[in-house]
Formats: structure tokens, C-alpha cells, sequence
């Protein structure tokens, strides 16, 4: 059975156990304990006693530190795919990808450890100067959902550590595993006890008890944005400083001088990589009309290849929905754009296949033209469903993208320098992608506009959410 890592140890409660289940085949994984305040508490406690040393230790060291630590998870990568790709359904391909890219997050902000500065300003007054100082600011919460639950907590824990923080970290109750022991593999190659904990359990009990904890001084959360507006509300009681990662709605915008094998394929990855379980994927498409017949036929094709199957198994494209809740949520949005008009152009059900009964499987959907006002216009669609839109002009499109109470990424495709341009000075979302889609980089700032959040992740900017800046004036005394 697994435990809560806490303090550079698994530890024993006598809480009740939650199934961790495998959503390819419904059966039970492990389990793992429901935290309540007491152990949130023990937790914090542990990360708030180390770091009162950890924060002592020269940055350039602390990356050292990260930088082995980071290397050492990769050696174990093999494993940890597997134990991702059981718990969250992800084909293994995928799941392979998550970890370098949870490995690769660490390196970077390793490598910044060496670069983190703070300021002098000259002449404030006669005979008076003054520095910028750059300090961290204590134990991070760092929440984190079950869709990309390695990533996700790579890019709150690389910036958070090397920063001279400590964390504790609760993973969604249903992808605790590969959490669990990324923490002992952190710890067996040198991150102190008590740097980098992990408290299991489900976000009413363990995740609300985190963000209320006094002894936490910063909330990292990744989810929806309902849950957002909860964690941003108690972290107010504490004036604790917050960064949001919440939902997504990106639009992505054909126009007719667009290469559309190229927008195809990118439609195709971009909607339905982690069967369409992402807060930045292709989630509206947006099409002149003057293309949109061959534009759709190419998506089709593409569509149609994609092999649905449990993760494990060799060529699979597209793994389950992560719970049977997420696969009815998604039926009933399908259902509304069909009782509202759109037509079904692919998929729209769950597989016929004798094999894939068992397990939370459902086809990859492409719908055309649903109701402005339908569900999967106006909400968060989790799941493998593109709606397509037909439109006149780029104006069109742009006006369209905006509708949307989100505002986390966009992407247009086009050969036309100006359409680029207005799109990226227009589009209302924290990341555009021009002629590409969906790739995060570490060296670039990332974070969401309107109900999508706000703070960012990524880049140098990251830095500064998990840092306190400090302003002192030195006068000297006369002799």
C-alpha cells in the first residue's frame, strides 16, 4: 500500500484509504490514505523546519542539488511511465514524454540557480545607495491535477526549490503513485528531508487544509477554474500569494493561405494527444470558409488513424478518459451540440470493440458548426471532441476566439507576416502560437488571461512568484 512522504520518509496513518484505479481497465492499483489536517499539518510543519536550512544554502548549490536530483529520476524513467500510464490511462509514449519533460523542467531551473540576482541603485541620495534583495519565501502548497501530474508539478517545484523554497505537494487523489515516488527518487539522490513532501487525499480535506495552513506562504494550483476561485478565496484569509493555472478553451485559426496538411496534423495532436485531457489543447477550430472543405476532409483522415486502446499496448494513439465522471461529462456536451444543430463527423460514442468495454474509452469527435451558444462553445470541453466552425475572414475568427471566458492558449496558421500579427496582438491568451501548437517552453513566461488564471509558470518570470523582494537603503555615516 502507498503512504504520504513526509519528511524524507513514507509514513503510516490510520486514515481511510482511497482506490487508486487503472481507467483502462477499471481495476484497483493501490491505495493510498486520505489526508486530513493532521497529517497536512505534519507535513508543513516538516518543510517549514527544513527550510530554515535549505533556504541557507548558496543557490548555485541548491541547483547542484536539483541538477543530480533531476538525473536521477531519469534513470528511472522506464518505471515511472509505467506507473503513470496505469494510473492516469495516458498511452506510454505519452507518458515517457511527461517524465522528460518533468526531468527536463528541473534542469532548467537547475541551471538558473547559478543566475539569481538581485540590485543596486547608485546615488538614492547623498551618500545613500540602495539593493534589491531577492529572497524566498517559505513552504510552497504546490496542488496539482491527475491530467499531466508529473509535468505540472515540475514546473511549480523547479522554480520553487531553486528559489531557496520547500514544498508540499498534493496530487489529485486519483494520480497519486508516480508523485509518491518521484519524492523517494529525490530524496535517495540528495534533496534534504523535508524539502519536497507529498500529502494524498482529495481537495475539500488535504488540498483546503494546505491552503489555510499559516506556516504556507505561497499556493501553486493547476485545475479548473471553479476550484481556482475556492483556493484564491482561502488563500485571501492569509494573504498568501497565489499562482493560478486554471481551464482552457484555445482557439486555433486556418486561414486560406494556411499549409493545410501541416494545420491538420496539429489539429489532430493538439486535440486529442492525452485523449484531449489537457488545459492547453485545440479545443475550438476556427476555418475560412473558402478551405474548410479540404481542410476538414485532411482532419478526418488524420482523426480516423488514431487507435484507441489501453496505454500499455503497442501503437495505441489515444488511451480512456481518466473516470467514468469525465466520460459522462463529455457525452452529455456531445449531446447538446447534436440536439442544437451540429453535425457529426466523427466519432461520438464509445468503441464497439468487444476488448475496450471495460475501461472509460470514447471515440475521437469532430463536430461542425455547433450552436454558438452550445456546451462545447461556451465551456471547457476535457476530452477528445473538436468542435469546427466555419468562418468568413480573419476578423470573423478573432471575434469568435474571444467569446470565450478563457484565455490560456491560441495558435493561427497562416503564411501572411501581417494576419500573424494582428492575431498575436489580438487573441486574447497568454500564449499564440504561429504555424505550431501546444509546445510549452521552459524559457518562455506561461500563463492564462481572463478565467484561466493569472502568475506565471515557466521562463525567468516564474522566478519572481517564488520570490520575496526586498528593498534596503544604505546611508553611510559620516567619519
Amino acid at each position: 500500500m502507498a503512504e504520504m512522504f513526509v519528511g524524507g520518509e513514507f509514513i503510516r496513518t490510520g486514515r481511510e484509504r482511497f482506490p487508486v484505479v487503472n481507467p483502462a481497465t477499471e481495476e484497483v492499483l493501490d491505495t493510498v490514505p486520505l489526508a486530513g489536517p493532521e497529517e497536512v499539518d505534519l507535513a508543513v510543519r516538516s518543510a517549514y523546519q527544513a527550510f530554515q536550512s535549505w533556504s541557507a544554502v548558496p543557490a548555485a548549490r541548491r541547483g547542484d542539488l536539483l541538477l543530480r536530483a533531476a538525473h536521477h529520476v531519469h534513470d528511472h524513467l522506464e518505471e515511472l511511465a509505467r506507473t503513470l500510464t496505469l494510473e492516469q490511462g495516458k498511452p506510454l509514449r505519452e507518458a515517457r514524454l511527461e517524465i522528460r519533460r518533468f526531468v527536463e523542467t528541473l534542469v532548467h531551473y537547475a541551471g538558473l540557480g547559478r543566475n539569481l540576482r538581485g540590485g543596486y541603485v547608485p546615488n538614492l541620495d547623498e551618500g545613500a545607495y540602495g539593493l534589491v534583495l531577492k529572497r524566498p519565501m517559505g513552504v510552497v502548497a504546490a496542488i496539482v491535477p491527475w491530467n499531466f501530474p508529473t509535468t505540472l508539478l515540475g514546473n511549480k517545484l523547479g522554480p520553487a526549490l531553486v528559489a531557496g523554497n520547500t514544498v508540499v505537494a498534493k496530487p489529485a487523489e486519483t494520480t497519486p503513485l508516480t508523485t509518491l515516488r518521484i519524492a523517494q527518487l529525490l530524496h535517495e539522490a540528495g534533496l534534504p528531508a523535508g524539502v519536497f513532501n507529498v500529502v494524498t487525499g482529495t481537495g475539500p480535506e488535504a488540498g483546503e487544509a494546505l491552503v489555510r495552513h499559516p506556516l504556507v506562504r505561497k499556493v501553486a494550483f493547476t485545475g479548473s477554474t471553479q476550484v481556482g476561485k475556492r483556493i484564491m478565496a482561502l488563500a485571501a484569509e492569509g494573504v498568501k500569494r497565489v499562482t493560478l493555472e486554471l481551464g482552457g478553451s484555445d482557439p486555433m485559426i486556418v486561414c486560406d493561405d494556411a499549409d493545410l496538411d501541416a494545420a491538420a496534423s496539429a489539429a489532430s495532436v493538439g486535440r486529442f494527444f492525452n485523449c484531449g485531457q489537457a488545459c492547453v489543447a485545440v479545443k475550438r477550430l476556427y476555418v475560412f470558409e473558402s478551405v474548410a472543405e479540404p481542410f476538414v476532409e485532411k482532419l478526418l483522415a488524420k482523426v480516423r488513424r488514431l487507435r484507441v486502446g489501453p496505454g500499455l499496448e503497442e501503437g495505441v494513439h489515444m488511451g480512456p478518459l481518466h473516470t467514468q465522471r469525465q466520460r459522462e461529462r463529455i457525452e452529455e456536451q456531445v449531446q447538446d451540440a447534436l440536439d442544437r444543430g451540429a453535425r457529426l463527423l466523427a466519432g461520438g460514442r464509445r468503441p464497439e470493440d468487444p476488448r475496450l468495454q471495460k475501461g472509460f474509452f470514447y471515440e475521437p469527435t469532430v463536430l461542425l458548426d455547433p450552436d454558438p451558444q452550445s456546451r462545447v462553445a461556451q465551456e471547457e470541453v476535457f476530452g477528445p471532441v473538436l468542435p469546427v466552425w466555419r468562418v468568413a475572414d480573419l476578423e470573423e475568427a478573432i471575434q469568435r476566439a474571444n467569446s470565450s471566458p478563457y484565455g490560456l492558449g491560441s495558435s493561427i496558421w497562416t503564411r501572411s507576416l501581417e494576419r500573424a500579427s494582428v492575431a498575436a496582438e489580438r487573441l486574447e491568451a497568454g500564449y499564440t502560437w504561429v504555424n505550431s501548437v501546444n509546445r510549452i517552453y521552459d524559457e518562455l513566461p506561461f500563463g492564462g488571461t481572463k478565467q484561466s488564471g493569472f502568475g506565471k509558470e515557466h521562463g525567468l518570470e516564474a522566478l519572481d512568484y517564488y520570490m520575496e523582494t526586498k528593498s534596503v537603503v544604505v546611508r553611510a555615516l559620516g567619519g
